[in-house]
């Protein structure tokens, strides 16, 4: 658990330093400050792509972590890195555990709509308009879930619900 040591920019040093005072004065048992330090190095390995390294850090969270709004979160940036390396199967499976654990995961639902339009666009590429349907609509199902919960977020994602008529003008 050293990668604290390899931040080199202020924001990350600021924020490593700040977590470490709040974790020393904070009533958290040792179980929960190790899973945060943990996870606060797979974030910082994730920001810097050291992506292999994240997982590491984020899979030994996942084994000390109870919480499971706290699981939602190291789920869902699991997902991130799947996502970023087109592994879009297991980043849509982590979201989705992360959804399970904490239904107001905004960007889960935005993501997970992201996956679904992408590859919906790639089927209409292909010419499967019918296969291109279903993921549209599967898109359109998590923006909706989003919009619903942060009506003011996602304004791209309300003009192409619009545009193409998966909801009306009224709707947000």
């Amino acid at each position: 658990m050293g990668r604290s040591q390899k931040n080199d920019n202020f924001i990350d040093k600021t924020f490593t330093v700040m977590a470490d005072i709040i974790l020393k004065i904070f009533p958290a048992s040792k179980e929960e400050k190790q899973a945060f330090f943990y996870y606060r190095d797979g974030m910082s390995a994730q920001s810097e792509g050291e992506y292999a390294e994240a997982l590491e850090n984020y899979y030994e969270a996942l084994q000390i972590e109870e919480d499971p709004y706290d699981r939602s979160f190291i789920l869902y940036n699991i997902g991130l890195i799947y996502s970023s390396n087109g592994e879009y199967v297991k980043a849509l499976e982590y979201y989705h555990q992360a959804l399970e654990l904490n239904s107001n995961l905004l960007q889960a639902l935005n993501n997970i709509a992201v996956i679904y339009h992408y590859q919906g666009v790639k089927a209409t590429e292909k010419k499967n308009i019918e296969v291109a349907k279903i993921l549209f609509d599967k898109a359109a199902e998590y923006w909706k879930q989003a919009i619903n919960l942060a009506p003011n977020n996602y304004i791209e994602a309300q003009n192409w619900l619009r545009t193409t008529g998966r909801i009306s003008s009224q709707t947000f």
